[in-house]
């Protein structure tokens, strides 16, 4: 081992032993490389491009989603999207994030990130009844994505879908939030899963505890600097619009694999940003990935001992509690984003616009009701209520609401709802999400009117009834 890196691991030993708060406000990594033998060039061990590759892939079918004609270049398109789900053996083009005025893209091409890469193989395979027909996850997404082929720019008006909302937020859940805590961050911390004392791979300059941490790490999508930008900081990098945020090293362009803030850890600074301004899932997230990356770097290519991995599950405890909380605080700020719609639908006022923006967040919120869904843990009774109360898909003015789909991919109309009833749903859904994972932020928060809508909606159906 070089001079240089003993004394940073040193220095880490040092800082794990003080705690968490002598790693304030550092970038994860660089951390040195501890693996034994290693007689390379590399003295960074930090690597997750293959995470980052994938959340290419997810922003790229996202745009991809929005495409079809209406029909006519649905071969075409569902090809297109599948390139990216599935991977490819082209070097697939950047769709998004690319390149803007005063926001340059380093990397134009997916293989510049990592090659080899898809998002069908690191899927949630179990099974996904919150969607119509009984079917996997993975299934599932495969089904929207030959929907949105077939849809006029990934709408479909009769049943209020947006298919590339459906289909990023469900995969911001079945991918990147599955694969970190029921894979990752889960059996991968078991003492003779990808051990310490041993390389991740032959010939790697990681460790296998090293690489598993740095996977899930990758999947959750901050910046290596995120936790020394501000909520609206890593908010704006994300949406490219603050390039001396995102510019860590002042080179006068953004590298994908280091400087860009993704899906999940944009979603942890919007919600520290908006609702009550109460929360800080973002700083405690990456804290307990970038402290968690620290122990293992102290453990010098040593096996890690039961006390620290003990330790290494309380950091992954930590992770997946907040990153859980995250996806719970998107699903109750879409709901009542869809509350919201529902009252401009009802006043007339240019409803196709209105319409649209109602499929729009009920496509996140679905979608994240979906990725929630997708984790470690079984919600059980919650989950059931979230499905009902949220539905196949939206009440729409007509008063019927997908209710199954056939054998041949055709939705069927058979529930009916109202859309005052579905206001009442909404408000249901802030409140469960309330109770069962106790959220702060809360953005969109409508439930004071809950006790209102529900008894002025009861003496309607009284006087009905008379």
């Amino acid at each position: 081992m070089t001079l240089l890196n003993l004394k940073l691991t040193s220095a880490l030993v040092a800082a794990t032993l003080m705690g968490g708060a002598a790693l304030a406000d550092q970038a994860y990594g660089p951390f040195p490389v501890t693996v034994k033998g290693y007689t390379g060039d590399k003295t960074d061990s930090v690597s997750y491009s293959g995470q980052i590759a994938r959340h290419v892939l997810h922003d790229s079918l996202k745009k991809a989603a929005g495409k079809g004609d209406g029909g006519n270049n649905a071969a075409e398109v569902e090809a297109l999207m599948l390139a990216y789900f599935n991977g490819s053996e082209e070097d697939l083009a950047i769709i998004a994030p690319v390149s803007k005025d005063g926001f340059p893209v380093k990397q134009s091409t997916v293989n510049e990130i990592s090659k080899g890469k898809n998002i069908s193989g690191k899927f949630y395979k179990g099974a996904m009844p919150a969607w119509p027909g009984n079917q996997s996850g993975v299934d599932v997404a495969l089904q929207m994505i030959k929907l949105a082929a077939v849809s006029e720019q990934g709408y479909d008006p009769v049943n209020g879908m947006d298919w590339g909302q459906l289909i990023s937020k469900f995969t911001l859940g079945a991918m990147a939030y599955n694969q970190a805590v029921d894979n990752y961050l889960d059996e991968k911390l078991e003492a003779d899963n990808k051990p310490n004392d041993q390389p991740y791979s032959e010939g790697a300059h990681y460790t296998g505890k090293e690489h598993s941490w740095d996977e899930a790490f990758g999947y959750f999508g901050a910046a290596a600097h995120s936790v020394s930008l501000s909520p609206d900081q890593n908010y704006a990098v994300s949406k490219q619009k603050d390039l001396a945020a995102a510019d860590a090293n002042g080179d006068g362009v953004i590298d994908l694999k280091t400087e860009f803030v993704f899906g999940p850890a944009y979603y942890a600074a919007g919600a520290d940003k908006g609702g009550n301004k109460n929360t800080q899932y973002m700083t405690t997230i990456f804290n307990a990935f970038r402290d968690g990356r620290a122990l293992i770097a102290s453990a010098n290519g040593e096996a890690l001992t039961d006390a620290q991995r003990a330790q290494l599950k309380n950091y992954a405890d930590i992770i997946e509690t907040n990153w859980e909380k995250t996806l719970a605080e998107a699903t109750f700020k879409y709901a009542g984003s869809v509350y919201n719609d529902i009252d401009k639908i009802k006043s007339g006022e240019d409803t196709d616009k209105a319409l649209r923006d109602y499929a729009k967040h009920w496509g996140e919120l679905k979608g994240f009701s979906m990725a929630l869904q997708s984790g470690k843990n079984n919600l059980g009774a919650t989950a059931i209520d979230l499905n009902w109360l949220i539905g196949f898909g939206p009440a729409m003015p007509d008063g019927k609401m997908v209710s199954d789909i056939d054998a041949d991919g055709n939705f069927v109309r058979g529930r009916e709802m109202t859309l005052d009833d579905y206001q009442v749903n909404m408000l249901k859904v802030q409140k469960l999400l309330i109770d069962t994972f106790g959220i702060e932020s809360r953005a969109n928060d409508a439930t004071a009117d809950l006790a209102a809508l529900a008894e002025k909606l009861g003496e309607n159906a009284s006087a009905e009834n008379d």
